[in-house]
């Protein structure tokens, strides 16, 4: 059985399995062996060597424009950024002009190997590649005139010079610079394509940063070997303080406040005292290493450096205030250190007194100075044994004390003796502390 049936303006007939080509193919297999035939005759005698304009006494124009995906991370370790982007250029090569009912065609990647197209490379380019999963995303279109329009996708890693002296409060400017690593100014021109030569996908952010603005210009570049047409966009960043304010400031506040509770804590607590000065230092010290993880060792200080180091400051100061307090209220208090050994031999010699044999101990000490005497009598003691009770005399004591005849140091020199650490002025207290 036959059957027959008009679609399109084509006649099908269908006979079991066999089809019969309609006119809409054939005319659609006539028009790709056109295309095929005229780009052999285009590039019949082309030659990919020289620019467009050769010859003709003026520079090939490239226009230029970028839609940036995605960009970040931004780098302040290695002072880099990544992009990811679609880079376009735009130039006319009449010599690829055609006529014919077709106003543009997009062809194969493999004709870039048999035209010109500019050397563009990236100035301050760090490592960058083109995207090849499934197929090398390039795009080449020619037009009836000889418009080329050659589209890739990159993604850029380029330099980016940093000033962390207001840092974590910073803002950022991270360029890109591209132009012709061969062609000076006088054979190839790079130009932006119009005043929105650089546009963002919908929605796109960064993680540490604020996009602020992000100026393009055209200027020409001096080299050795000549000059050069180049262009740059600068993207302008505002740092997000929200993560060091969390991380990094609050904590940092909450234990300088912690370190002042030691004010409030009896001067007698030692060990409590200092071991809380000891752990708000060792905990700011952990902060301040984790917050520069990620910062290069730069040879200057930034705000976070010095507002750690304040944070230092206070914590430290707590220690040397108890230090002061310890050392102006203990030392000069008649306190004694007396070892077991002289001990022994003291309560020995006064009959296992004491009391008697610390007054003792004090009068030995301050022996060799002028003296004025202070007496006073141990009350009598007796002692039972088997052949019953014997009376001791009472025992009579001298306290000597030195009398003061030089003037009193004031209390900010004391102050300045102590944090010196004077061994002069220490020795002279211990004596005055045995007196």
């Amino acid at each position: 059985m036959m059957l027959s049936n008009y679609v399109n303006g084509s006649y099908v007939e269908l006979d079991g399995f066999t089809f019969k080509q309609n006119s809409k193919r054939s005319i659609n297999d006539a028009v790709s062996k056109n295309i095929t035939l005229v780009l052999e005759n285009l590039l019949k005698n082309y030659e990919n060597s020289q620019l467009p304009t050769h010859g003709k006494g003026y520079p090939t124009v490239v226009q230029t424009n970028i839609l940036i995906r995605s960009m970040g991370p931004v780098s302040e370790l290695d002072m880099d950024y990544s992009m990811d982007c679609y880079f376009r250029q735009y130039w006319r090569d009449t010599r690829l002009s055609f006529l014919g009912p077709i106003r543009s065609l997009s062809l194969s990647i493999k004709m870039l190997e048999r035209i010109w197209r500019p050397d563009t490379y990236f100035y301050n380019g760090k490592h960058s590649y083109v995207h090849t999963i499934t197929v090398p995303n390039k795009l080449l279109r020619i037009s009836q005139h000889g418009d080329i329009l050659y589209s890739m996708r990159l993604t850029i890693k380029a330099k980016c010079p940093m000033e962390l002296r207001n840092f974590p409060m910073d803002r950022q400017s991270c360029p890109l610079i591209l132009g012709s690593y061969a062609y000076s100014n006088q054979q190839l021109v790079y130009q932006w394509q119009n005043s929105q030569s650089v546009n963002f996908v919908p929605g796109m952010t960064l993680s540490q940063f604020d996009l602020i603005s992000f100026p393009y210009r055209n200027f020409t570049f001096t080299r050795r070997e000549g000059e050069f047409s180049v262009l740059q966009v600068s993207f302008n960043l505002q740092r997000h303080t929200g993560y060091f304010l969390i991380q990094v400031y609050v904590p940092c506040i909450l234990i300088v406040v912690l370190s002042w509770v030691s004010f409030w804590i009896h001067r007698e607590a030692t060990s409590d005292r200092v071991g809380l000065g000891i752990t708000t230092v060792l905990t700011l010290s952990t902060i301040s290493l984790d917050s520069r993880t990620d910062l290069p060792k730069v040879r200057y200080a930034t705000a976070l450096d010095w507002f750690l180091l304040m944070s230092f400051f206070y914590c430290i100061a707590t220690l040397l205030e108890f230090a002061g307090v310890h050392y102006f209220t203990k030392v000069g208090s008649g306190e004694i250190v007396i070892d077991d050994a002289e001990w022994e031999e003291l309560i020995e010699e006064v009959g296992g007194d004491a009391f008697a044999a610390r007054q003792l101990a004090v009068r030995r000490r301050s022996s060799a100075r002028s003296t004025t005497n202070f007496s006073f009598t141990l009350p009598a003691q007796s002692n039972t044994d088997e052949g019953g009770t014997t009376e001791h005399p009472a025992v009579r004591l001298t306290m000597e004390r030195t009398t003061q005849t030089e003037r009193r140091v004031p209390r900010w020199r004391q102050l300045l003796y102590c944090l010196a650490g004077d061994d002069r002025y220490r020795r002279q207290r211990q004596v005055e502390a045995g007196k």
